[in-house]
């Protein structure tokens, strides 16, 4: 669906579960994103099924695996989701621990993001984090993001915070359709 110059992004499908597992297992995962309770395939697979799958019916757009081009093993997940509590699609993306500070998630996010904005035609994207996931931090502000305000998505969990970027995404090039 997408190509980046090292990065090739593609939708996820069922046969994608093991991958699904593994990451959403990660403890850096479960940490900052939160643990979705997903411990089989079978898990994955409705995971996948109830999630990215159904928001590319319905939005046009989800959650992508991002797999080396070179090997197609998948590294990770990047995209964009439409959520209920938020007015806007936002940037979402998880890597393996071992595909850590290699610049994957910075190459990814910059097609996501330019395909959000020229394809899908998003004027206003996103992103929410943990206050304390200065990884994700650093890389919305060097995606152009600027943090907005502390919100509380759901009662009695911690509040995260909202990122919004309102101009086009830095120049990425080698991204393709």
């Amino acid at each position: 669906m997408l190509q980046t110059r090292r990065l090739a992004l593609r939708r996820l499908s069922g046969a994608d579960a093991a991958f699904i597992l593994e990451l959403l297992n990660e403890p850096a995962f479960v940490r900052y994103i939160g643990d979705k309770g997903v411990r089989t395939t079978a898990d994955a697979q409705h995971y996948i099924a109830d999630g990215p799958v159904r928001s590319y019916e319905q939005f046009g757009f989800g959650l992508y695996c991002v797999e080396l081009k070179e090997s197609g093993t998948p590294i990770g997940i990047c995209g964009l989701l439409k959520r209920e509590y938020l007015d806007h699609a936002d940037l979402g993306f998880a890597f393996l621990s071992r595909y850590h500070s290699k610049g994957y998630a910075f190459e990814s996010a910059s097609a996501v993001l330019d395909y959000g904005r020229t394809v899908c035609g998003l004027d206003r994207i996103v992103a929410i984090t943990s206050p304390d996931n200065a990884e994700s931090i650093a890389l919305l502000t060097r995606l152009g993001f600027s943090f907005d305000r502390t919100v509380r998505v759901v009662d009695n969990e911690p509040a995260v915070r909202l990122f919004v970027s309102d101009i086009p995404v830095p120049h990425f090039s080698g991204a393709t359709t």
